[in-house]
């Protein structure tokens, strides 16, 4: 069995690292795209992970298929396109670490995953099935993650869903709050931050927004808070987690990590019932760590840190 199987996209992030003495901005092409984020933090952390997606055949596919091979997840399901060239996000900061995205697809290989693509054994053997939004932005991707969130929840799989919004990949706000809403009720756990509560709930209260949530089944839901902490909600049972400050390298990643590092816990018991609110609280503690870890230097996969470092 694979603890975690990440389904979505995989790319490089041209992510902002400084100026030149011109003032010129400097890139670095970083591993990136929230699932496979997800899947190499889970793996750093102890957790047997796989992915499922598609890259171009290019240097940079190239560069994504070993950059997962080389942090422990298993790539059988890792297609190569011959006809579309992998996607590049150009990620750009601000001066307090937060990020602005621009994609380059035309479409990008992340997007031409198609559900015939998608291996039935992998969907079988793994106790959970992670998706997100980005993958849902265009077609055939968004048909073929569907199918995969279905299809393991039917073989038995928990069902982890993390609705990234990215304004430049939607046409308009209310097409993404309908798009990244519909997948809700296939959800077991369901990633949010401070800043998406509003857009799938319509309220920045937590305990509401949550609650709302809870209504369609999901039976376990986060709210990341940034440097605060983070928010759950498991049934009727609520609180806050405090954060672990740290001095901001960049944002990119971080609620990857976190999830990933709070799935690497939750895979070490049997599933969610009957969960301990003490051992709850402790596991995000534990992703806390990882996510200030990942907040205090630069880039997403290469800033992800290790089980002994988080440890320590």
């Amino acid at each position: 069995m694979v603890d975690i199987t990440a389904v979505g996209e995989v790319l490089i992030d041209l992510t902002q690292s400084g100026v030149t003495d011109q003032g010129i901005p400097r890139f670095d092409a970083n591993p990136g795209g929230a699932p496979a984020n997800l899947a190499v933090a889970a793996s750093r952390l102890g957790a047997k992970t796989a992915f499922i997606g598609k890259v171009g055949r290019d240097s940079f596919g190239e560069l994504l298929k070993t950059t997962l091979t080389d942090n422990g997840v298993d790539v059988s399901g890792l297609v190569t396109d011959p006809a579309h060239r992998t996607t590049l996000a150009v990620v750009s900061l601000d001066s307090a670490g937060e990020r602005h995205f621009s994609f380059y697809r035309d479409p990008g290989a992340d997007v031409e995953l198609r559900a015939e693509e998608i291996r039935e054994d992998m969907l079988q053997s793994t106790r959970i099935l992670h998706f997100g939004s980005v993958s849902l932005t265009a077609e055939p991707a968004k048909t073929a993650t569907l199918y995969a969130a279905k299809r393991a929840r039917e073989l038995g799989a928990l069902v982890s869903y993390d609705p990234n919004y990215r304004a430049s990949l939607w046409p308009d706000e209310a097409t993404a709050v309908a798009e990244m809403r519909a997948p809700l009720p296939l959800s077991d756990i369901l990633k949010v931050s401070d800043e998406e509560l509003p857009l799938l709930t319509g309220t920045e209260d937590l305990t509401a927004g949550t609650a709302a949530l809870a209504k369609l089944g999901i039976r376990l839901v986060l709210v990341t808070l940034g440097p605060r902490g983070a928010f759950y909600r498991y049934g009727d049972s609520t609180g806050t987690v405090p954060g672990v400050p740290c001095a901001v390298g960049d944002t990119n990643g971080a609620g990857d990590t976190f999830f990933g590092a709070f799935l690497s816990r939750l895979v070490q018991r049997p599933g969610l019932d009957g969960l301990d609110i003490g051992d709850l609280e402790a596991m995000i503690a534990f992703a806390n760590k990882a996510a200030s870890l990942t907040t205090s230097r630069h880039g997403a996969i290469p800033a992800m840190p290790t089980l002994a470092e988080v440890e320590a």
